[in-house]
């Protein structure tokens, strides 16, 4: 049978969501149903609402979370009921090019629940990246849900779902950090911070964190930044070469999403250094006007990082046992827990960088 639960909608371009009843089917083949624990306010989860995104509206918005598998349609072997799950919107389809070379963080058709979840007068949901988690119970891929040791907090394991993922694997898998690299971090929310903790667990010499706001640089030093740079204040390329001998850094990661700040990315890297993408753009942006001579002549590689290409039934499990070792700060992502009917005002928050996470709690 179906459930009515409530959930998170944003229903029109630019509208503040609304807490709605939602229609929640039972899984039918390949799905599961997951009695969602928390889940993480995500900028991605504001492109939706504003329009980003795309024009299926209405969404039901959410998607960086954790909790417990409450049912499985037939032939899901991968998870059962009773399991503590993250979810992941990069549920690999085994299939496709990518995966059968054996690159399934490429994978170009991953699965999502065939079954919509509603409104209760039966108007079709999109729920964002495939999961929509502003809700009590979702309806996902079963492959969209990870099995993780149950120990861990679901309020900061959630967080794993999108941008501590995709921060942590832009600076170990895109950019291949490794020990005793330099790294310059531009924009130091929840994504730059990922990569900034990452960086330090690959033992970095050198870790430069970038921001406009002398707040998010302060939370900067908590995840392991060896240096900070108010770009507001001084000239950001010019600060990452003074504190790399004049080279630049090995590693740099645009964790903002403009194309001004990617520029700047490009230019304060090393010779044959790597430029690292992850911060999202609106569809209206264009790449920076950068000379071709510059482009050919510094080497190294400008790479766009897609979830910080990471396989989730690999990466999932391992951070959650980094957390519980205490080696890898999941926790100190979490700014604030709120209710469903404090996403708007979350995103708000967002908007003023007062927050680095704000985590809905169920």
């Amino acid at each position: 049978m179906s459930e009515q639960v409530r959930g998170v909608i944003a229903g029109a371009r630019k509208a503040p969501v609304t807490v709605d009843t939602i229609v929640v089917p039972d899984p039918g083949p390949g799905e599961a149903k997951v009695r969602v624990q928390a889940c993480g306010v995500c900028h991605t989860d504001l492109h939706y609402r504003e329009g980003g995104i795309s024009d299926d509206y209405p969404f039901l918005l959410g998607h960086e979370a954790a909790g417990v598998v409450e049912a499985v349609g037939p032939d899901v072997t991968g998870v059962a009921p009773g399991d503590f799950v993250v979810l992941n919107w990069r549920a690999v389809c085994g299939e496709c090019r990518a995966c059968r070379r054996g690159r399934s963080w490429y994978c170009f058709n991953t699965h999502n629940a065939s079954q919509k979840m509603t409104l209760a007068d039966g108007t079709p949901l999109s729920p964002a990246l495939g999961i929509g988690a502003f809700a009590e119970k979702t309806l996902v891929a079963a492959g969209q849900a990870t099995k993780v040791d149950g120990r861990a907090d679901p309020t900061a394991a959630g967080l794993l779902g999108c941008g501590v993922m995709a921060g942590f694997g832009a600076a170990t898998y895109t950019g291949g950090i490794q020990r005793d690299d330099s790294i310059a971090v531009f924009g130091c929310g929840g994504v730059g911070n990922a990569a900034i903790a990452a960086a330090r667990l690959a033992g970095a010499r050198t870790i430069i964190a970038i921001d406009l706001d002398a707040r998010k640089l302060e939370w900067a030093l908590g995840f392991g930044a060896t240096h900070t740079v108010d770009a507001s204040k001084e000239d950001a390329v010019e600060a990452v070469r003074a504190l790399t001998d004049g080279n630049g850094a090995d590693v740099c990661i645009e964790a903002v999403g403009r194309p001004e700040v990617l520029k700047q990315a490009f230019y304060a890297r090393d010779l044959a250094g790597t430029v690292v993408q992850v911060g999202v753009p609106t569809p209206d942006m264009a790449l920076p006007d950068i000379p071709m001579i510059d482009f050919f002549g510094r080497g190294g590689a400008l790479k766009p990082s897609w979830y910080g290409d990471c396989l989730p039934s690999r990466d999932f499990p391992t951070l959650i046992d980094l957390y519980l070792q205490g080696r890898f700060p999941l926790d100190k992502f979490v700014s604030e827990t709120i209710a469903l009917d404090q996403v708007e005002q979350a995103f708000h928050k967002m908007e003023r960088g007062e927050v680095l996470r704000s985590v809905l709690v169920l």
